[in-house]
C-alpha cells in the first residue's frame, strides 16, 4: 500500500549535462559549500547560479527525478 505524501516533503533531482560533468542538485539538500540551504527549490536558486563541479549555468540542468 502507498501513503500520501504531501507535496511539500516532496524533493527534486537536477543533474548537469556538461560534458563529463554529472553533477546532481537535490532539494532535500541543498549545497552547503555554495551557501544554497537544504530544502531549497532548484527554480529558486539564482539564475546565476552555476554547477559547482564544471561550472556550467543553471540551464545547463535537467529534471533527473523526485524523491520523497
Amino acid at each position: 500500500m502507498l501513503a500520501f505524501v504531501p507535496m511539500e516533503y516532496r524533493y527534486n533531482r537536477f543533474e548537469c549535462q556538461g560534458q563529463r560533468c554529472s553533477f546532481m542538485y537535490e532539494e532535500r539538500f541543498g549545497h552547503p559549500e555554495t551557501n544554497i540551504p537544504p530544502g531549497t527549490l532548484f527554480e529558486k536558486l539564482p539564475d546565476t547560479w552555476v554547477c559547482p563541479k564544471c561550472g556550467g549555468p543553471k540551464r545547463n540542468f535537467q529534471f533527473w527525478s523526485q524523491y520523497v
